[in-house]
């Protein structure tokens, strides 16, 4: 009996096993047949058959044949790029420019980009035709029109480089130049110019100040001429009259000045008791 008991256990426990082997077989199995796209991700099959399948799967969990298939994860997701170029303008110039872009895959056509491209589409094409676009727009400028006509330059920029990214299946919602920057010679050149632009500005200021001085004492000669005239006039028609009343006046002035300041405490008389400064009353 006790025999006979072991073996049935033994039996139990070797049935067990393969059930469990075959569990884990399956459940392996399933999890191989098995995968999830997150999202903002689309994926791409690659069957060992078919080659790479044109259907994009969208997000979700979702079945494959193991080993026979494949996935591949793509970001569809908007994300930025940055890259520099040092590009010759139309003058002769060295100029150093960095352009940051904002770029996705276009889903439709992720099948050709993973055939073409890869994964990695992105540092394969952006600077190369950023570099481009970036070298063919600024020869068409001087080097001082970059900063005057910046936004036509960036525009410009914009335009190609959409064109030129459309061409592998990627699409830029935004590119724009960040920074730039000109060769030490050209900004020293510069810097002397707007100096001596300074300087000429002054310069006429100069001029012009003096002109307006000139003219001023011009005017002013005239008036003091003018009034001279009208002067001798006067006194050859009325006589010394007038000249002897603004005499009497201006004195009149001058006694009432010192009558009312506290350092003057005593205005002495003259010889003919005349309080006012300067009358004579023997004219």
């Amino acid at each position: 009996m006790a025999g006979g008991g072991g073996q049935a256990a033994v039996s139990f426990l070797t049935k067990l096993a393969k059930v469990a082997a075959g569990v884990g077989v399956t459940a392996s199995a399933v999890a191989t047949s098995l995968y999830t796209v997150d999202g903002g991700q689309r994926a791409v099959i690659f069957d060992r058959f078919q080659g790479v399948l044109p259907t994009v799967v969208s997000e979700g969990t979702h079945f494959l044949i193991p080993w026979l298939q494949k996935p591949s994860i793509f970001d569809i997701r908007t994300r930025p790029h940055s890259f520099s170029s040092n590009s010759g303008t139309k003058d002769l110039q060295m100029v150093s420019l960095t352009l940051r872009v904002l770029a996705r895959p276009d889903v439709d056509r992720l099948p050709e980009i993973f055939t073409s491209l890869g994964l990695d589409y992105d540092e394969k094409v952006l600077p190369s035709i950023g570099n481009e676009v970036l070298k063919a727009v600024v020869a068409q400028f001087n080097a001082d029109q970059l900063l005057t006509d910046r936004p036509h330059v960036s525009a410009l920029v914009r335009e190609a480089l959409v064109r030129r990214a459309a061409e592998f299946n990627i699409v830029l919602d935004d590119v724009a130049i960040t920074h730039l920057a000109y060769g030490h010679d050209f900004a020293m050149a510069v810097e002397k110019k707007q100096v001596a632009q300074q300087e000429a500005e002054r310069s006429k200021f100069v001029v012009a100040k003096a002109e307006q001085e000139r003219r001023a004492a011009v005017v002013r000669a005239e008036g003091e001429s003018e009034s001279a005239r009208l002067i001798s006039e006067a006194t050859a028609i009325a006589g010394n009259g007038l000249i002897e009343l603004r005499r009497i006046e201006a004195a009149k002035e001058i006694a009432a000045m010192l009558a009312r300041s506290p350092n003057v405490s005593y205005i002495p008389s003259s010889e003919n008791g005349q309080m006012l400064l300067g009358l004579n009353a023997a004219r």
